[in-house]
């Protein structure tokens, strides 16, 4: 931690160039981010809002949906980002002498903007929709920290696997498709049946999003013991993805 807040001015550096190369030849630019999840809502509403009628209201499942999206855009781009970013910065891992754990950081940390970002057009449809804003979105901020440091704790876990083996950006990819479907994004958790209902109970992503989502479409803060497990899941991903960083990144300047 030490050495990441002494390098803290390259970090920033990195989140503004994600930032800027992600957009540069963009035609919409940062609209992207806000236009894309709206999208890919209207997409699942359309396809989607018939079989789960008796679960929501008319407008519910948009809310739901783009909550889900939205969090799962976040989780998934910033992973797959985490393990492309040592190959990609490794001019500068092989001349300077900076904690490779920087990049991984950077990667997260420009994921969490563009979340805020998205966050935009999820307000205009709660209102568009007559979705109620509660008091409770002011614990937005703590949801998404959560959600951080989970996706954080994951890059780091993976990011070396990356570099030390080429194929397993694209092995996580499927398994990440194959997560998606057991987490209950666009779905309500009352259609799984009850003898595969475990899966989806004990899926660790399934509780950071419940957190996240709890403020935007229940309208409340989660119960402690819903938070109590999201901070617990988080928490051991991200000291177990420091610990298998922090193993393996004196190699990872020899392989890159």
């Amino acid at each position: 931690m030490r050495s990441l807040y002494h390098y803290r001015d390259l970090i920033v550096y990195l989140v503004a160039r994600d930032l800027k190369v992600r957009y540069r030849r963009s035609f919409l630019g940062v609209a992207w981010t806000m236009l894309q999840p709206l999208l890919m809502m209207s997409v699942l509403y359309l396809v989607f809002s018939a079989f789960f009628h008796a679960s929501f209201d008319l407008y519910g499942y948009q809310v739901y949906a783009l909550a889900g999206i939205m969090f799962w855009n976040f989780f998934q781009q910033s992973i797959i980002a985490s393990m492309n970013s040592l190959r990609g910065n490794a001019s500068i891992l092989r001349k300077l002498p900076v904690p490779c754990a920087v990049f991984p950081v950077a990667t997260v940390l420009s994921g969490l903007l563009n979340l805020t970002l998205a966050l935009v057009p999820l307000g205009v449809i709660m209102l568009a929709s007559g979705h109620p804003l509660t008091p409770a979105l002011a614990f937005l901020p703590v949801a998404m920290l959560l959600a951080a440091l989970f996706t954080l704790g994951a890059g780091l876990l993976l990011s070396p696997l990356a570099v030390f083996f080429h194929d397993v950006t694209e092995l996580v990819g499927v398994a990440l498709t194959l997560l998606m479907y057991l987490t209950p994004l666009f779905y309500p958790m009352a259609i799984v049946p009850e003898q595969a209902r475990w899966v989806v109970r004990y899926n660790p992503v399934r509780s950071i999003l419940e957190v996240f989502r709890d403020p935007i479409y229940f309208g409340k803060v989660p119960p402690l013991q819903h938070l109590a497990v999201a901070l617990g899941v988080a928490l051991a991903a991200l000291a177990l993805g420091a610990l298998v960083f922090r193993k393996s990144s004196h190699r990872i300047p020899f392989y890159v």
